[in-house]
Protein backbone atom coordinates (compact mmCIF):
# COMPACT_ATOMS: atom_id res chain seq x y z
CA UNK A 1 0.00 0.00 0.00
CA UNK A 2 1.17 3.25 -0.56
CA UNK A 3 1.69 6.61 1.67
CA UNK A 4 1.63 9.83 1.46
CA UNK A 5 4.44 12.20 2.00
CA UNK A 6 2.70 14.24 4.22
CA UNK A 7 2.55 13.51 8.47
CA UNK A 8 3.05 15.13 11.57
CA UNK A 9 4.12 13.47 14.73
CA UNK A 10 5.09 14.40 17.98
CA UNK A 11 5.96 13.08 21.55
CA UNK A 12 7.82 14.12 24.85
CA UNK A 13 10.27 11.97 27.08
CA UNK A 14 11.55 12.77 30.48
CA UNK A 15 15.34 11.98 30.69
CA UNK A 16 16.94 12.66 34.23
CA UNK A 17 16.18 16.80 35.26
CA UNK A 18 15.00 17.79 31.83
CA UNK A 19 11.86 16.73 29.60
CA UNK A 20 12.54 16.33 25.68
CA UNK A 21 9.93 17.54 23.48
CA UNK A 22 10.23 15.97 19.91
CA UNK A 23 8.00 17.35 17.12
CA UNK A 24 8.08 15.33 13.42
CA UNK A 25 6.50 17.24 10.17
CA UNK A 26 7.09 15.53 6.71
CA UNK A 27 6.26 17.60 3.53
CA UNK A 28 6.46 16.73 -0.26
CA UNK A 29 9.91 16.63 -2.09
CA UNK A 30 11.66 14.91 -4.48
CA UNK A 31 14.47 13.29 -2.57
CA UNK A 32 14.97 12.70 1.52
CA UNK A 33 15.31 16.01 3.01
CA UNK A 34 16.06 16.20 7.02
CA UNK A 35 16.01 19.23 8.63
CA UNK A 36 16.88 18.83 12.05
CA UNK A 37 16.57 21.40 14.89
CA UNK A 38 18.15 20.64 18.49
CA UNK A 39 20.09 22.33 21.55
CA UNK A 40 23.47 22.65 20.79
CA UNK A 41 24.61 20.41 23.96
CA UNK A 42 23.14 17.46 22.36
CA UNK A 43 24.47 17.96 18.83
CA UNK A 44 26.92 15.05 18.66
CA UNK A 45 23.78 12.74 18.63
CA UNK A 46 22.80 14.46 15.48
CA UNK A 47 24.06 11.51 12.86
CA UNK A 48 22.58 8.60 14.97
CA UNK A 49 19.15 11.12 14.88
CA UNK A 50 19.46 11.12 10.85
CA UNK A 51 20.31 7.50 10.67
CA UNK A 52 16.95 6.45 12.99
CA UNK A 53 14.97 8.76 10.57
CA UNK A 54 16.25 7.28 7.54
CA UNK A 55 15.63 3.99 8.45
CA UNK A 56 12.17 5.00 8.32
CA UNK A 57 11.04 7.39 6.28
CA UNK A 58 13.00 7.08 2.45
CA UNK A 59 11.43 10.30 0.73
CA UNK A 60 10.48 13.35 1.73
CA UNK A 61 11.10 16.62 3.39
CA UNK A 62 11.30 15.47 6.95
CA UNK A 63 11.94 18.79 9.83
CA UNK A 64 12.73 17.50 13.13
CA UNK A 65 12.26 19.72 16.42
CA UNK A 66 13.91 18.90 19.44
CA UNK A 67 13.63 21.04 22.33
CA UNK A 68 14.50 20.78 26.16
CA UNK A 69 12.60 21.67 29.25
CA UNK A 70 14.68 21.30 32.09
CA UNK A 71 12.45 19.88 36.16
CA UNK A 72 13.85 22.55 38.01
CA UNK A 73 12.90 20.67 41.10
CA UNK A 74 15.27 17.84 39.48
CA UNK A 75 17.67 19.92 38.27
CA UNK A 76 21.15 19.05 39.66
CA UNK A 77 23.80 22.26 39.72
CA UNK A 78 27.07 21.84 40.74
CA UNK A 79 29.47 24.86 42.06
CA UNK A 80 33.29 24.68 41.09
CA UNK A 81 35.66 27.52 42.27
CA UNK A 82 38.00 28.39 39.13
CA UNK A 83 40.97 28.29 41.09
CA UNK A 84 43.52 30.15 38.25
CA UNK A 85 41.22 32.97 38.34
CA UNK A 86 41.38 33.27 42.03
CA UNK A 87 44.63 32.88 42.23
CA UNK A 88 45.42 35.78 39.70
CA UNK A 89 42.71 38.04 41.48
CA UNK A 90 44.95 37.70 44.61
CA UNK A 91 48.34 38.27 43.23
CA UNK A 92 46.83 41.23 41.76
CA UNK A 93 45.65 42.13 45.36
CA UNK A 94 49.37 41.58 46.90
CA UNK A 95 50.39 43.95 44.39
CA UNK A 96 47.86 47.01 44.60
CA UNK A 97 49.02 46.54 48.70
CA UNK A 98 52.74 46.70 47.75
CA UNK A 99 52.41 49.71 45.57
CA UNK A 100 49.80 51.61 47.35
CA UNK A 101 48.88 52.43 51.28
CA UNK A 102 45.93 50.14 51.20
CA UNK A 103 45.42 47.58 54.13
CA UNK A 104 45.22 44.39 52.70
CA UNK A 105 41.81 42.11 54.05
CA UNK A 106 40.18 39.62 51.37
CA UNK A 107 37.16 38.87 52.04
CA UNK A 108 34.52 35.80 51.32
CA UNK A 109 32.36 38.53 50.77
CA UNK A 110 34.13 39.74 47.57
CA UNK A 111 35.01 36.62 46.20
CA UNK A 112 31.10 35.68 45.56
CA UNK A 113 31.19 39.03 43.86
CA UNK A 114 34.43 38.47 41.81
CA UNK A 115 33.11 37.53 38.21
CA UNK A 116 33.87 33.96 36.94
CA UNK A 117 35.65 32.97 40.51
CA UNK A 118 32.50 30.65 41.53
CA UNK A 119 30.79 29.03 39.22
CA UNK A 120 27.54 27.45 38.85
CA UNK A 121 26.47 24.94 36.43
CA UNK A 122 24.47 21.91 35.79
CA UNK A 123 25.75 18.60 36.77
CA UNK A 124 26.90 16.99 33.08
CA UNK A 125 24.47 15.11 30.98
CA UNK A 126 24.74 11.74 30.58
CA UNK A 127 24.41 11.17 26.16
CA UNK A 128 23.91 7.61 27.01
CA UNK A 129 20.60 7.84 28.50
CA UNK A 130 19.86 11.01 26.52
CA UNK A 131 20.35 8.95 23.21
CA UNK A 132 18.03 6.19 24.62
CA UNK A 133 15.57 8.16 25.68
CA UNK A 134 15.64 10.18 22.51
CA UNK A 135 15.60 7.46 20.60
CA UNK A 136 12.29 6.21 22.37
CA UNK A 137 11.05 9.51 21.97
CA UNK A 138 11.30 9.59 17.94
CA UNK A 139 10.48 6.03 17.43
CA UNK A 140 7.02 7.43 18.86
CA UNK A 141 6.62 10.61 16.90
CA UNK A 142 7.10 8.64 14.20
CA UNK A 143 4.93 6.21 14.44
CA UNK A 144 2.69 9.29 14.17
CA UNK A 145 3.70 10.47 11.51
CA UNK A 146 3.65 6.94 9.51
CA UNK A 147 0.07 6.75 10.40
CA UNK A 148 -0.75 9.59 8.92
CA UNK A 149 0.96 9.00 5.97
CA UNK A 150 -0.42 5.94 5.85
CA UNK A 151 -4.19 6.78 6.40
CA UNK A 152 -3.53 9.26 3.23
CA UNK A 153 -2.00 7.26 1.16
CA UNK A 154 -5.36 5.10 1.32
CA UNK A 155 -7.14 8.09 0.09
CA UNK A 156 -4.64 9.06 -2.78
CA UNK A 157 -4.54 5.38 -3.69
CA UNK A 158 -8.39 4.83 -4.11
CA UNK A 159 -8.57 8.57 -6.17
CA UNK A 160 -5.90 7.05 -7.98
CA UNK A 161 -7.54 3.61 -9.05
CA UNK A 162 -10.58 5.16 -10.06
CA UNK A 163 -8.73 7.91 -12.34
CA UNK A 164 -6.87 4.87 -13.84
CA UNK A 165 -9.56 2.52 -14.18
CA UNK A 166 -11.34 5.59 -16.39
CA UNK A 167 -7.67 5.66 -18.45
CA UNK A 168 -7.49 1.96 -18.86
CA UNK A 169 -11.36 1.53 -20.28
CA UNK A 170 -10.26 4.58 -22.60
CA UNK A 171 -7.93 2.55 -24.12
CA UNK A 172 -9.63 -0.24 -24.72
CA UNK A 173 -12.13 1.74 -26.41
CA UNK A 174 -9.68 2.86 -28.38
CA UNK A 175 -7.80 -0.80 -29.07
CA UNK A 176 -11.27 -1.90 -30.47
CA UNK A 177 -11.90 1.44 -32.62
CA UNK A 178 -8.61 0.81 -33.76
CA UNK A 179 -8.90 -2.07 -36.37
CA UNK A 180 -11.51 -0.53 -38.30
CA UNK A 181 -9.56 2.89 -39.39
CA UNK A 182 -8.00 1.22 -42.06
CA UNK A 183 -11.93 1.35 -43.62
CA UNK A 184 -12.50 4.55 -42.20
CA UNK A 185 -9.29 6.19 -44.06
CA UNK A 186 -9.32 4.14 -47.20
CA UNK A 187 -13.33 5.59 -47.25
CA UNK A 188 -11.97 9.12 -46.59
CA UNK A 189 -9.22 9.09 -49.03
CA UNK A 190 -11.81 8.05 -51.53
CA UNK A 191 -14.01 10.63 -51.06
CA UNK A 192 -11.34 13.38 -51.68
CA UNK A 193 -10.08 11.39 -54.75
CA UNK A 194 -13.67 11.38 -56.23
CA UNK A 195 -13.97 15.14 -55.38
CA UNK A 196 -10.70 16.00 -57.05
CA UNK A 197 -11.13 14.10 -59.90
CA UNK A 198 -14.68 15.15 -60.74
CA UNK A 199 -15.68 11.69 -62.26
CA UNK A 200 -12.19 10.25 -63.74
CA UNK A 201 -11.37 6.55 -63.17
CA UNK A 202 -9.35 6.16 -59.91
CA UNK A 203 -5.80 4.60 -59.96
CA UNK A 204 -6.53 1.31 -57.85
CA UNK A 205 -3.16 0.52 -57.63
CA UNK A 206 -1.98 3.70 -56.48
CA UNK A 207 -4.85 3.80 -54.34
CA UNK A 208 -4.03 0.92 -52.84
CA UNK A 209 -0.51 2.08 -52.18
CA UNK A 210 -1.13 5.18 -50.56
CA UNK A 211 -3.67 3.58 -48.40
CA UNK A 212 -1.34 1.49 -46.90
CA UNK A 213 1.55 4.09 -46.42
CA UNK A 214 -1.49 5.79 -44.73
CA UNK A 215 -2.07 2.79 -42.65
CA UNK A 216 1.55 2.14 -41.84
CA UNK A 217 1.93 6.00 -40.43
CA UNK A 218 -1.03 5.68 -38.28
CA UNK A 219 -0.93 2.37 -36.88
CA UNK A 220 -0.78 2.45 -33.24
CA UNK A 221 -0.67 -1.04 -32.28
CA UNK A 222 2.72 -0.88 -30.62
CA UNK A 223 1.61 2.63 -28.66
CA UNK A 224 -1.24 0.53 -27.62
CA UNK A 225 0.19 -2.20 -26.34
CA UNK A 226 2.72 0.04 -24.39
CA UNK A 227 0.22 1.81 -22.87
CA UNK A 228 -1.64 -0.81 -21.20
CA UNK A 229 1.66 -2.79 -19.96
CA UNK A 230 2.29 0.81 -18.03
CA UNK A 231 -1.48 0.89 -16.94
CA UNK A 232 -0.64 -2.81 -15.67
CA UNK A 233 2.63 -1.94 -14.31
CA UNK A 234 0.88 1.03 -12.13
CA UNK A 235 -1.76 -1.51 -10.62
CA UNK A 236 0.87 -4.06 -9.62
CA UNK A 237 3.03 -0.71 -7.98
CA UNK A 238 -0.01 0.33 -6.31
CA UNK A 239 0.20 -2.93 -3.88
CA UNK A 240 3.76 -3.00 -3.23
CA UNK A 241 5.06 -2.59 0.19
CA UNK A 242 8.12 -0.63 -0.46
CA UNK A 243 8.08 3.19 -1.36
CA UNK A 244 7.40 3.30 -5.19
CA UNK A 245 6.84 7.30 -5.76
CA UNK A 246 9.38 7.36 -8.11
CA UNK A 247 8.82 4.42 -10.20
CA UNK A 248 5.05 5.78 -10.76
CA UNK A 249 6.43 9.13 -11.58
CA UNK A 250 8.15 7.15 -14.04
CA UNK A 251 5.53 5.23 -15.56
CA UNK A 252 2.78 8.21 -15.81
CA UNK A 253 5.45 9.93 -18.09
CA UNK A 254 5.52 6.73 -20.05
CA UNK A 255 1.51 6.99 -19.94
CA UNK A 256 1.81 10.24 -21.29
CA UNK A 257 4.42 9.55 -23.94
CA UNK A 258 2.43 6.96 -25.27
CA UNK A 259 -0.98 8.49 -25.65
CA UNK A 260 0.87 11.64 -26.80
CA UNK A 261 2.00 9.27 -30.02
CA UNK A 262 -1.62 8.04 -30.34
CA UNK A 263 -3.21 11.52 -30.72
CA UNK A 264 -0.54 12.41 -33.52
CA UNK A 265 -0.42 9.30 -35.38
CA UNK A 266 -4.43 8.81 -35.76
CA UNK A 267 -6.68 11.12 -37.40
CA UNK A 268 -9.70 9.95 -36.15
CA UNK A 269 -12.14 12.46 -33.88
CA UNK A 270 -13.03 9.92 -31.76
CA UNK A 271 -10.11 8.43 -30.83
CA UNK A 272 -8.74 11.72 -30.84
CA UNK A 273 -11.51 12.61 -27.80
CA UNK A 274 -10.19 9.33 -25.85
CA UNK A 275 -6.93 10.64 -26.02
CA UNK A 276 -8.17 13.74 -24.19
CA UNK A 277 -9.93 12.17 -22.02
CA UNK A 278 -7.09 10.02 -20.88
CA UNK A 279 -4.54 12.89 -21.23
CA UNK A 280 -7.18 14.86 -18.77
CA UNK A 281 -7.30 11.72 -15.93
CA UNK A 282 -3.40 11.13 -16.40
CA UNK A 283 -2.75 14.53 -15.62
CA UNK A 284 -4.97 14.45 -12.19
CA UNK A 285 -2.53 11.28 -11.67
CA UNK A 286 0.44 12.73 -12.06
CA UNK A 287 -0.29 15.57 -9.43
CA UNK A 288 -1.31 13.02 -6.89
CA UNK A 289 1.71 10.62 -7.78
CA UNK A 290 4.09 13.95 -6.43
CA UNK A 291 2.53 12.89 -2.96
CA UNK A 292 3.59 9.57 -2.83
CA UNK A 293 7.08 8.03 -1.27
Amino acid sequence: MIKSMTGYGRSEVEIEDSIFHVEIKTLNSRYRDIILRMPQDIMEIEMDIRRWISERISRGRIEVYIKVEPVLEKTEYEVVLNEPLARAYMEIFKRISELYPIQFSISMDTFCHLRDVIVQRQKEKDMEKIKEGLRSAIDSALDSVQEMRKREGEVLQQDIVSRLEKVKEAVNLIKKRSPKLIEIYRDRLRENLERLLKGQEIDQDRLMQEIAFLAERSDITEEIVRLESHISQFFSSLEKEEPVGRRLDFLIQEMNRETNTIGAKSQDVEISRLVVDIKSEIEKIREQVQNIE
